[in-house]
């Protein structure tokens, strides 16, 4: 990733992955509200200043990761394979995310992702802003259908069908792990669940599942 990039572009990220992963840390042994910028800036040997360089508020320090990977969905959507129809893009793509243990998914089971978790749970200002991820994901997914020619009205149902049930999908994968199982352990039925989830999906959508 780095390859072919200056001295100064390589310490900017090298800089910006210290700074997420102190305060991962941080914020995982101590809670979010106890942890002030001031002092996962210490722990990166850093100026205060140089976290707000990087990121805009304490929040983006624990979503700016997931965020860079917002527009995923409308994305798989909108690159489809020719014949392929919105949903069994989404269904292809999530079953491949378990098969590659994506914490997108809720996949994976590392420490640091585990206490992700469990901090948005427990921390009412980071469940506001993963309400307002998935706000922001479900628009995005509107707006491709709306560009394929579908009304407003049924993009936004299809929008919030799909993605509820990839939601729920990712729900029971969280459970699961913080219930003490590994994502090997629970990969098998989390596609099985997958399979029944998006075909129920297909058949409350009807014909609008089939098309591509």
């Amino acid at each position: 990733m780095t390859e072919g990039m200056g001295l100064r572009e390589r310490k900017k990220i090298q800089t910006r992955r210290r700074l997420l992963a102190e305060a991962t840390k941080l914020f995982t042994e101590r809670g979010f509200d106890q942890v002030s910028v001031a002092e996962i800036a210490e722990a990166a040997d850093v100026s205060k200043m140089t976290v707000f360089n990087y990121f805009d508020s304490k929040e983006d320090l624990v979503f700016t990761p997931m965020e860079e990977h917002i527009g995923d969905v409308s994305q798989v959507v909108r690159d489809r394979a020719p014949g392929e129809s919105p949903v069994a893009a989404m269904r292809r793509q999530f079953l491949e995310a378990v098969e590659n243990r994506d914490p997108a998914v809720g996949m994976s089971d590392s420490e640091v992702a585990l206490g992700l978790i469990r901090l948005i749970q427990e921390t009412p200002a980071l469940l506001t802003r993963a309400h307002a991820f998935f706000v922001r994901t479900f628009d995005q997914l509107t707006d491709v259908l709306v560009e394929e020619g579908e009304e407003p009205a049924i993009a936004r149902i299809v929008a919030a069908q799909t993605l509820g049930t990839r939601n729920a999908l990712i729900t029971e994968n969280h459970r699961r792990l913080l219930a003490g199982e590994s994502a090997d352990a629970i990969a098998a039925d989390a596609v099985a669940l997958a399979g029944r989830g998006f075909d129920l999906l297909e058949k409350g959508l009807g014909d609008y599942a089939k098309r591509s």
